[in-house]
Formats: structure tokens, sequence, C-alpha cells
């Protein structure tokens, strides 16, 4: 990987002394930041506002390392959510951020709790504050980047930075990460852990960094340990320092970070344990004065600049790279090394304190250098050495509404997502050169393997497919770096991060892409929180959860999804569908990736059944025009499948595979002199936010509601769907009329489809039931 010129390594005196005044500098603005929102800016309310001094403040030397010295334009960095006002400090004396916004931490419109890509007013490279995900966002950033350069354009290089609590290695996203077989490839990864020992309320007794370096590097990774500075490394070598550093490295953690709130005598009685060799250690720290036997203590690697030069340098772009900085929580502050330290705040007194130590003025906090001070130069130089030119964004081709497929007469709607792909690719092949799909080890029974033998599969490099001449082997596993669709591990976090990153490249690169994740859609839920949080930070995708409900009956209790129809009513900046018909998932899969990679775009959620379907159900109309119209309806939320001659007696309101029953208990209820109009939902987060728009809570659309429930048609309403019955049930409301609503809200039971569907209450009987019981 090229790599602009690394500042000079070993920089001159009055470059060390900058380099600490700006340390120094960022601690102190970093606290003031979290000081000012909470002890300073009036609180009417009284509620808690929060702020991370001692988490900031372990994080500082690091950071100023990193940003001063060794950070290229082209590097990303992810910073830790509690670390959020050392990157606002930093960006501060860089001159990327106003002063005004300093007084804002937490406050509405202000700097973000937690990094923010989307709404913090200076650079954030990645929304971090979900625990885990931040940490693994860069490693699919740097695979959606390699992805980029080798099917679009040259995107440059760069390394890409994840500064990560030691906590935070709790989460298992961030093993699933770690442990797919890609990782071990990508070079540009760094992750810098913050090794400071502590969690949200205590010392953690037994953190073994030991297990933990050997865990990164059977995944592959390099491994750099940075555990002491160059004062303790100069005691070591000193008579009696063998034993000063045997006696440190045993120590339990809880007792050395006691140690960090003892006066120097206490230090001088506790130091040397009650090991044989305790009296050459007692001998050694009697040779150094309070000051300096104070200063050894706490002067560990993550907080001696010098030890962390030395640590960027081994870092050999070959293979991803951990970086374990040992680090002490509250660095520099008076709440150094308190067990609960992590939310506490300074007092007044002690923010006054730290004020004279640093030399700062706590009546002028945002006080910077002078332009011609060593420290001002260097803060100037480092702006200047990390400008960015912002690429020209590519504008997304468009995308057509409408493929105009005929589909097979009895197909599933899973199958048909397959199909409109490899239309895309005939009729649309701009549009399909920009889709990326990606699977976790399910291509072939989610129907990708149409699609997936036509681009073949993505790579970094070319490999040959051994199978290739194998006549039985129905799905080719071409790998070569322009194939365009991603298989990861059985791991639905990786999933949604990697689909996030592919969705964000038209803000990082200036280059759209189209990015499709595929997985059984009981492990939607399972994906959504780090899916959320992509979403949150501007990525762009679609996510197709398939197959999905009870008619997956043969499958069992366990791989039956109930909640997931509301997702889309519930999950910002997301629309959802659920297609009853195979030209259904045509029209509503070009309406989603028409909505990708631009500024006002949005991420879609597309729910498939593997349910087969009659298709001339669907009664398409042949005339253009009356196409085209239900076409629109369809995007738009749902349309008229049915309509009775005279007034009707009750409404059927179905959704996705429940078409069938539905439509046969209409039939059922005319025999019995019950007429009943059928509506059929693709959309129930459209309807709901057309709905909300006519109460004037939304500013979207409304038009489709007097389309399919107008009120002259008004009944009382039986909706159906194969999920949670309270997904449809708020469409009663449009109207004011009476409602029964069926659905699973139970575990599922394995057994033939009409049995389940009868088990749940979902059967065309139960329809025909619930319709005569509102009736009469």
């Amino acid at each position: 990987m090229t790599r602009t010129e690394p500042t000079p390594p070993l920089p001159t005196d009055a470059r060390r002394e900058a380099l600490a005044q700006i340390h120094d500098a960022t601690l102190w603005l970093s606290t003031a930041i979290v000081h000012h929102a909470n002890r300073v800016r009036p609180n009417p309310t009284g509620l808690k506002v929060g702020g991370h001094q001692a988490s900031s403040a372990s994080m500082v030397s690091i950071m100023t390392s990193l940003w001063f010295e060794h950070l290229r334009p082209e590097d990303r960095v992810s910073v830790k959510p509690h670390a959020s006002p050392v990157l606002h400090a930093v960006n501060y004396l860089l001159g990327e951020l106003d002063e005004k916004y300093l007084t804002t931490l937490r406050e509405f419109g202000g700097l973000q709790s937690y990094p923010s890509r989307s709404k913090d007013p200076d650079p954030v490279d990645y929304s971090t504050g979900s625990v885990g995900i931040g940490a693994t966002a860069p490693i699919w950033g740097a695979i959606a980047r390699r992805y980029v350069d080798t099917t679009l354009a040259d995107s440059g290089a760069g390394r890409q930075y994840s500064l990560v609590g030691d906590a935070e290695l709790d989460e298992g996203a961030v093993w699933e990460a770690i442990l797919d077989p890609s990782v071990q490839h990508l070079g540009e990864i760094v992750w810098i852990v913050d090794m400071n020992r502590q969690s949200l309320d205590r010392v953690v007794p037994n953190i073994a960094a030991g297990r933990l370096e050997s865990m990164f590097s059977a995944a592959g990774w390099q491994v750099v340990t940075v555990r002491f500075g160059r004062l303790l490394e100069e005691l070591f070598a000193r008579s009696g320092g063998g034993a000063l550093r045997r006696r440190i490295l045993d120590m339990p953690n809880p007792e050395y970070q006691r140690l960090l709130r003892c006066s120097a005598a206490e230090l001088r009685e506790r130091l040397p344990g009650s090991a044989t060799d305790a009296e050459q250690i007692r001998t050694l720290a009697d040779e150094l004065d309070d000051a300096t036997l104070i200063a050894a203590i706490r002067n560990l690697g993550g907080h001696d600049l010098d030890a962390l030069r030395e640590a960027f340098a081994q870092i050999d772009d070959t293979r991803p790279t951990i970086m374990i900085a040992y680090t002490i929580k509250g660095y520099g502050l008076p709440t150094i090394g308190h067990p609960q330290n992590h939310s506490s705040l300074l007092t007044d007194e002690q923010y006054g304190d730290l004020a004279m130590t640093l030399g700062k003025d706590v009546t002028r906090p945002w006080a910077t250098f002078d332009a011609d001070s060593p420290a001002g130069r260097l803060c100037a130089a480092t702006a200047a050495r990390l400008h960015r030119v912002h690429p020209t964004p590519v504008p997304p081709p468009a995308v057509p509404p409408d493929l105009g497929r005929t589909p097979p007469a009895v197909t599933t709607t899973q199958a048909a997502l397959g199909r409109a792909l490899l239309d895309l690719s005939r009729d649309a092949p701009e549009v399909a050169r920009r889709v990326v799909t990606v699977s976790p080890d399910v291509s072939s029974s989610t129907n990708l393997a149409g699609w997936l033998n036509k681009v073949g599969v993505w790579s970094t490099d070319e490999r040959r497919n051994w199978f290739d001449d194998d006549r039985e082997t129905i799905m080719h596993w071409r790998e070569n770096p322009t194939g365009q669709h991603m298989e990861l591990g059985i791991a639905e976090t990786n999933l949604v991060g990697l689909i996030s990153e592919l969705g964000a490249t038209w803000n990082r690169w200036g280059q759209p892409l189209f990015p499709i994740g595929v997985l059984y859609d009981p492990f939607v839920e399972r994906a959504l929180e780090p899916w959320s949080y992509g979403i949150y930070a501007g990525g762009q995708s679609i996510l197709v959860g398939t197959p999905s409900g009870v008619s997956l009956a043969a499958e069992g209790g366990a791989h039956q999804s109930i909640k997931t129809p509301s997702i889309g009513l519930e999950q910002p900046g997301c629309v959802s569908f659920e297609p009853a018909f195979a030209v259904e998932v045509e029209w509503a899969l070009m309406d989603c990736l028409s909505r990708l990679g631009r500024p006002e775009g949005s991420s879609s959620y597309l729910r498939l059944s593997t349910r087969p379907v009659r298709q001339e159900l669907a009664d398409i109309p042949t005339d253009p025009v009356a196409r085209e119209r239900r076409r629109r309806h369809v995007v738009a939320g749902g349309y008229t499948l049915r309509t009775t001659a005279g007034d009707p007696a009750i409404t059927l309101v179905t959704m996705g595979a429940m078409v069938t029953e539905t439509l046969e208990a209409a039939e059922r209820l005319a025999h019995l002199g019950v007429a009943a109009d059928v509506v059929c939902v693709t959309s129930p987060g459209r309807l709901y936010a057309a709905l909300q728009a006519r109460r004037g809570l939304d500013g979207g659309p409304s038009w489709i509601l007097d389309q399919i429930l107008p009120a002259g048609r008004a009944a009382p309403m039986v909706t159906v769907l194969d999920g949670h019955p309270h997904t449809l049930t708020f469409l009663a409301t449009i109207n004011r009329v009476p409602v029964m609503s069926l659905g699973v809200s139970r575990f599922g039971q394995v057994g033939s489809l009409d049995a389940v569907y009868e088990y749940h209450g979902i059967d065309s009987d139960s329809i025909v039931r619930a319709g005569l019981d509102l009736v009469n």
C-alpha cells in the first residue's frame, strides 16, 4: 500500500516540546468541553448531561501522537465513543471546528454524545457509540474501498484505524469480524487498544493481555504491545530494575490501580511487595525523588509519546495490526486511576487545580496557541498535511422503474429476486454494474445462484475454481477482483456492517454502490442493531430477509420469523416491502435501488417468501397505463386487488404470502352473501407515513390512502399477515372501522403449511370466521 512520506521519526527538541504542549492542550480542552456542559451551561431541567472526562484522558496521548505525527489525509479513523471530546479538541486545534461549538456538547444541535458522521459539525470518519460496531466499521470500510478500486475507479489508499477501548473487546461483533478469513489480508487495518483495564464500575481484575495477543496473532494479525514508557524502561535498566519490572507485571490489575492513588510515601511502602526481591525494589525507589517515583508508576507506554512513535514505526502494512497500548483511565486528571471514575466529573475545585497544573485559565478555557509559537506552527502544519481533497461525486445511474418481466405461472417472491437481478443486468447494465450482493453462506438457498454465476465472486485476487469442469456443479464459484458477490461466514453482524460501508462509498469516495445483503429472515433481528447503526451513520443499503414467516413451515419454530414485518414501520431511514407477487418484487427492488447512493437516499428491507403463489391471482393489467398505475400503488404501499360490484360488507387486508388464503376467503364470503373488498399491502411503513402526513405529522404524500381505502367504501376490516398482527392494525384508524387482526403472535410449530396456518389462525377458515364475526 502506497503512503505519503511519514513525519520524520526523530523530532527535534522544539518539536517534542510543541507536541507535549499540544498534548496538554488536548487534555485541557477535552476536559473543559465536558466540564462546561455539566458545570457551567444552565440546566433548568436538572437532567444529567454526562460525558467521560476519564475515558477521554486515557486516549489523549494516543490521539495526539496519531494526529500530529502519523496520520495522513488518505487515512480514516474510528474513535472510541467515550473519547469524542478528544476528537473535537483535536479538530478545534486544527481549525476544523468553530469555537462556538465547544460549549454545546450534548446540547440540541451541538456536539453529539458520540462521534457522528451525519450530525457533528466537524470531520468524523466513522460514527461510533454502539460498542463494537464502530470498532469493526473500518474493516468493512477497507473492503468497500478495495471493492470500489477494483470494480469502478481508483479510490486511493490509506490506513483504516480503530481506536478501541479494552472493554469493547468483550463484544461478540468484534470477534465475528476478526475471525472472518478475508480480514487477515487487509494490511491497511490498524487497531489501537486503549488498555486502561477499567470498565464502567470497577477495575477489571483479569484482563489477560497475553491471551488477547495470542488470539489476534492466531487470526493473522501483527501484534505490537506498548507496555512501558521511557522513564520506566530506564529504571528497569538499573540495579533492581528487573525486580521492579517483574513486580509490576505480576501484580493484579486492582493492586496496580491502587498504587496510582498513592502518595510518594505510600508508594515506597506498598511498591516493593513481599517477594524475595522486595529489598531491591525498595533500594531503587529510595534513589528517586518523590515526583520521579510518582511519575514512574504512571509511565505506561500509551502515555509516552516516544514509545508510541516507536510502536507506529513497527506497522508493516502487510497484514492487519493491533497495537495494545497500556494506559491509565483519567491520566493527567485528579481522578486518575479511581475505580469509579468512568462517568465522574471534576469538581470546580479540581477543575481549577487542573488549570493551574496545565498552565490554563479557567476564565478563557478555549484559548489556543499563538500562530508563531512552535505549537501553533505544528498545528498549522498538521492541518495542512491532513487537508483532504474530496472527490467529485459520481451521480448514480437512473434505475428503470419496470423491467416488464412476465413471471412464471407459479413462483415465489424469493425466486423473483434472483430473476430480477439477472433481468437488470441485461436491461440496465450500468445500474447492474453498481450492484454488489452479500450473503452469509446462503447464496444458493436464497436463490442468488444465477446472479452469482453471471457476475462472479469478489476477492482481492484471482483464485482458481477447481470445480469449473464438474458438470454436476450448478453454482460456479469464480473468484476474482471484478466479481459482484461477496460471501461472508455465517455472521449476520458482519454482513450488515459490510453492506453499510458499501452503502457509504458515495460520500466517502464519490462512487455510489447498490449493496444488497441477503440472509434468512429469522436472523434479521440479530442483525438489526448494527444495521440500524449503519443507517444512522449514512450507509444506504438493501437488506433482504428470505425465507420468512411461519410459511417456512417445515423448518419449525426456530426458523419462523414473527416480528420482522413491523421493522419498516419502526426503523428510521428505512422503507420495507413485503410483496405478494413476483412482479411486485421487481417493482419494489427497482424503487429501493433508485434511492441508494444519494444525499436524500434511504435504506430498504424486503421480506420475501418461499410460498409458491399462482401469479394470475395478481391480475396485472395488460394496458400500459393501468400497469403503471398498479406499479405506483405497489411502491406507495398497497393496492386494491379485488373490488365488489356494490358497497362492501367487509374489507380484507392482506400482505405477502397470505394473499392466496385471503382471496380464497373472499370467494367463500361472497358465496355466503358477504361482499368483500381485498386490499394487498406491500409496505405498511409507507402507508403509516401517508397516514401521518394526512394528520399533519409528516410532510410526505397521502394520496395512496384515498386510492386503496376510500372513505366511501369504508367497512369493518380483517387484516391478515404471516407475522405479528399489530403490524397492520393501524389501518383501521384511517376510516375508524372495527377490525380483527390475524397474524402470528406465538412461537411456531413444524408441520405442513395447512397445519401451521390453522395453528396460528391465519388459514382461510380463520379469515372467513373473522369476517362473519365482524359483519354479524
